[in-house]
């Protein structure tokens, strides 16, 4: 993709607002830059700010960072794992499978697998988007569409125009809200929690370079390390208690935590015990959406596709349907709606998917001890997650636009 500048429907620039500053929000506005379009980032925090913890870059988010010059800069506190999808039994820790990353990875897909903080990979996007390109407290409340073009309304009383508007804030999307039908949520049953471990604090086995699962009866642990290694991340999916809300910043003890993991592995409730603040949300089930775009206005990442996290690919379907986005609108930017329509039909049905089988998957995870707990367990010795997921890994947007050209 070049730096030309694009026109738009009315010979000029096109105005592409993206409603939402974090990961997705970032990148969809550093993709367009590179496409020589310029994007508008509306972010309704008084400061860029990701909250959470740490995350997974696989290698088809990774292969994307690069190529914005965005992972080197992120060189310097990322971990790049050495083992992945290390699954251990909840009582006494047995391995169960491990996969080689250290060379598997680069020699699969191209690229290594790392895991990051959240606040690092947001920090080293935004400084792949223009100065001014973001503004902060700027909370939309209101979208109208006339006559093709989009009118954005502020809680603080402003408004913009856009000929495209890119709905990028989150799970409780305003911009979903207003160009798709209700689609509610249903319970899951299930609650996530999250927390933090110094890694001073941290035995020897959470501190290596893997991403480990511990797998039990009703509940699932994965830690891996983050920054540099200093510090471990948790997270964890156990039955939802009746106080569970779904907001990442929803506090948790370290009591309550621990009480869901109790009769584990001593190694890993030790491991619990050392947690800083913990976090607890709702995990709620949300079907695929049939479409996402309505004229000129569109959706992407969590807006788009929430899926649960045991795949670690939510941040990485929003990358990617950043990198779609920009090379579709870059290829027509005389016909928004055209574009957003083909970007659509590029990223629902592999998002769609994702969100089906990550779904399927705590079913696996969580089974009871017994026959097909032990069927699981044997399962393993046969099976390759690294290969069996290439579908996810390989994946290269340039590939899948160029086997779909736009319509003439």
């Amino acid at each position: 993709m070049g730096d030309q500048t694009m026109l738009g429907p009315d010979g000029g620039t096109p105005e592409i607002a993206i409603i939402g500053g974090g990961i997705g929000g970032l990148a969809t506005a550093a993709f367009l830059h590179r496409a020589g379009l310029r994007g508008t980032v509306y972010e309704q925090a008084p400061a860029l700010r990701e909250v959470g913890a740490g995350l997974v870059v696989a290698p088809n988010a990774a292969r994307l960072l690069r190529g914005l010059g965005v992972l080197e800069q992120l060189l310097g506190s990322a971990v790049r794992l050495e083992v992945g999808w290390e699954f251990r039994r909840w009582r006494d820790g047995t391995v169960l499978s491990a996969e080689d990353l250290a060379t598997a990875c680069e020699r699969l897909y191209g690229e290594h697998t790392y895991t990051v903080h959240r606040a690092d990979l947001l920090e080293a996007i935004g400084r792949a988007v223009p100065p001014g390109e973001v503004r902060l407290g700027k909370r939309c409340v209101a979208i109208d569409v006339r006559d093709g073009r989009a009118l954005l309304r502020f809680e603080d009383g402003e408004k913009a125009e856009a000929d495209v508007v890119i709905g990028a804030d989150g799970v409780h999307s305003t911009v979903r809200a207003a160009i798709a039908e209700p689609h509610d949520a249903t319970d899951s049953g299930l609650c996530a929690f999250r927390a933090l471990v110094p890694g001073e604090s941290a035995p020897p086995f959470a501190r290596r370079r893997a991403q480990t699962l511990w797998i039990g009866p009703g509940r699932h642990l994965v830690h891996y390390p983050i920054s540099g290694g200093q510090l471990v991340n948790l997270v964890a999916f156990a039955p939802a208690g009746e106080d569970s809300v779904e907001s990442w910043t929803a506090r948790a003890t370290v009591e309550e935590f621990l009480g869901e993991f109790d009769g584990w592995d001593p190694r890993l409730v030790g491991l619990i015990a050392a947690a800083r603040d913990p976090g607890r949300w709702a995990l709620l089930d949300r079907a695929p959406l049939p479409s996402w775009s309505r004229g000129p206005v569109t959706l992407l990442g969590d807006a788009a596709h929430p899926m649960f996290p045991f795949f670690a690919q939510g941040a990485a379907q929003a990358i990617e349907d950043a990198a779609v986005l920009a090379r579709c609108l870059a290829d027509d930017a005389a016909d928004p709606p055209r574009a957003l329509r083909r970007y659509e039909a590029l990223r629902l049905p592999r998002t769609s998917r994702l969100q089906e089988v990550s779904h399927a998957r705590s079913d696996v995870n969580h089974l009871p001890d017994g026959p097909d707990q032990r069927a699981r367990d044997a399962s393993f010795a046969g099976t390759d997650p690294l290969v069996d997921n290439g579908w996810i890994y390989g994946y290269d947007p340039d590939a899948a636009i160029a086997a779909e050209p736009a319509a003439g």
